[in-house]
């Protein structure tokens, strides 16, 4: 178990070059990023056992600025939050928001400042995809208590999600389009490669189980997908459209075109308007949830397995 100092000397290291320059400007993301739908929020507490449950350690990690952390912090269960984020912008705007029962502190996905089997849960907001790999799974199952749950919720505007998901209007779909054009082949919650790691906790041919192979999460992942409309002005469309972080650090004459892009499309003559001037942004909030399975478990359950296999193959 590493220092805190330790750790945050590692999360300056280990922070994902593309997060760090795309939210260096934390105060605008968390202006004109949203907050998450009451109903689907409510669904993942209740999915990973923390609904109700009055005082509950609860880990956000990846918090950023504390857009999913703020509701944590106002919910009548009094919950003691730990919010794990390593970007120094992003984490400055949250200490400074000195929100009731939450410490911030600074660590990654793969190192937090946490003892082993201490927290009720762990949940990551518009962040998952970013560490969705084998290492991170180690650690969130090593900080959750045995039979502890980890979450994951996003918000996905029309105009960011994946390739399969058609947008709802003509100008989200140009944007859409754009983003896709723009694909840098980083860590996407588009990409939809975040789900793969659950299913790499096994070996995916049965016969080559072992007693070694020990799954750390049940599968499979619950989900629910929540859709939404909102009216925004065109200004505040692409305040949010450029809090994406393939948009934010776009420079020169590749965001001009960027922009004049956004610009032609949410101006087109078809692009329906309201009595502000304002257009409806479209999009889906994701959760999804599963829980830990203890290591005598796991261990439990491939023994079965091995030997089911074995009796086949007799």
């Amino acid at each position: 178990m590493s220092t805190p100092a330790s750790t945050a000397a590692s999360a300056t290291k280990g922070l994902h070059p593309l997060a760090q320059n795309g939210f260096a400007n934390a105060a605008a993301y968390d202006t004109h990023r949203p907050s998450f739908p009451a109903e689907t929020v409510e669904t993942l507490l209740d999915n990973v056992r923390v609904a109700g449950k009055t005082g509950a350690a609860i880990v956000d990690l990846a918090a950023g600025t504390g857009k999913f952390t703020e509701l944590l912090a106002k919910r009548p269960e009094q919950y003691k939050v730990t919010a794990v984020e390593p970007h120094a912008g992003m984490r400055s705007v949250l200490e400074n928001k000195s929100l009731r029962g939450v410490e911030v502190v600074d660590g990654l996905s793969t190192e937090m400042p946490l003892p082993d089997e201490s927290v009720d849960t762990v949940i990551a907001a518009q962040a998952f995809h970013w560490f969705a790999n084998m290492d991170s799974l180690k650690e969130i199952h090593r900080v959750l208590q045995p039979h502890g749950a980890f979450g994951a919720i996003w918000n996905v505007e029309d105009y960011n999600a994946p390739r399969s998901h058609k947008a709802s209007t003509t100008w989200e779909s140009k944007l859409q389009d754009l983003i896709w054009s723009k694909d840098d082949n980083q860590p996407r919650f588009r990409h939809e490669k975040w789900r793969s790691v659950f299913d790499e906790q096994l070996e995916s041919n049965p016969v080559s189980i072992t007693l070694s192979a020990t799954p750390l999460f049940a599968l499979p992942i619950g989900e629910q997908v929540q859709e939404w409309e909102i009216w925004l002005s065109k200004e505040r469309v692409w305040d949010r459209f450029n809090t994406l972080s393939q948009i934010a650090t776009l420079e020169g004459e590749e965001r001009e075109q960027a922009y004049k892009i956004f610009t032609d499309a949410i101006n087109a003559p078809d692009v329906e308007t309201n009595d502000k001037g304002e257009v409806a942004l479209h999009g889906m909030t994701m959760a999804i949830w599963t829980t830990k399975i203890p290591a005598e478990g796991a261990r439990a359950a491939i023994s079965e397995i091995v030997d089911i296999v074995k009796d086949k193959l007799a």
